[in-house]
């Protein structure tokens, strides 16, 4: 009985660690795109790591923040887009990630401060524009993470989980064999220790009724990570003006690669209509 509960929270703090260890690496510039490489101050001395695009400099402009274990560069697809709208980009490496600093992935908790940081520094080179903001999965934790109201005039955030236990219950279930039924709360006992923050802190779905911007809320049909219903609870805490889109079809994945189409209609067509001057 001993020796199993030994192996079980031994697998636990091993997951713990995977799940938050930092995920950096080179960040190539792409050949195809003018990129300015720009140092955002921040909370460490080296700053985020960050591609600055312009466009037309007196339309909207856009803060891209990517998702777990990525890096700026798996927003690129979505920069095309709004380069080719008029729109001005601005993409980040989330802390831990790419070639910003940080020990350790903290799921939206310090990265709710690099969104911040991001959105002051764009309005700081582009004072008299409209600012968005698109945020997946953890990049969107992060935009409705932290002090609200956020001080935009948009925001996508697609597949973001509501609250912390929910989405690591949820991945729990995903991982078959004994430590499936003890797995969560194993992990919630962990984060304050390894992140400095509760699972009260990390709660989006309070962020969101408090964002004071029109928001987008975009879910996979079939997505097991943030479910559906969890997402639809997330659109239902937001005030108006507000949408949802639903992807036909969609796991937790990138929903531009899914449906180019409909997110050129709903997610581009949504900002184009908010980020209007």
């Amino acid at each position: 009985m001993l020796l199993g509960a030994v192996v079980v929270a031994a697998g636990s703090w091993w997951m713990g660690t995977r799940l938050t260890a930092a995920a950096n690496r080179p960040v190539p510039a792409p050949a195809d795109l003018a990129v300015e490489s720009v140092r955002i101050p921040e909370a460490s001395a080296a700053g985020l790591a960050a591609w600055w695009m312009e466009a037309n400099p007196e339309r909207g402009a856009v803060v891209l923040l990517h998702s777990i274990r990525v890096d700026r560069r798996s927003m690129l697809p979505r920069a095309r887009l709004l380069l080719r709208e008029g729109l001005s980009v601005l993409l980040v490496d989330l802390q831990a990630h790419g070639e910003s600093p940080g020990e350790r992935i903290t799921l939206g908790f310090r990265e709710s401060g690099n969104a911040r940081a991001a959105l002051a520094w764009l309005k700081h080179r582009r004072p008299n524009v409209r600012v968005g903001v698109i945020g997946t999965s953890l990049g969107g934790a992060a935009v409705l993470l932290g002090p609200q109201p956020v001080g935009v005039d948009a925001v996508v955030v697609e597949a973001v989980y509501p609250d912390i236990r929910i989405a690591l219950q949820n991945r729990g279930r995903l991982r078959p064999g004994p430590l499936a039924p003890v797995l969560a709360p194993l992990l919630v006992a962990q984060l304050r220790p390894r992140l400095g923050a509760g699972p009260e802190d990390l709660r989006p779905i309070d962020g969101i009724a408090r964002l004071g911007a029109p928001v987008l809320v975009v879910a996979g049909e079939l997505d097991r990570h943030t479910t559906l219903a969890e997402s639809s609870a997330l659109f239902a805490a937001a005030e108006a003006p507000k949408e949802l889109w639903i992807v036909a079809g969609a796991h937790h994945q990138d929903f531009l690669a899914k449906d180019p189409d409909g997110y050129r209609e709903r997610v581009i067509g949504f900002l184009r209509r908010h980020l209007r001057s």
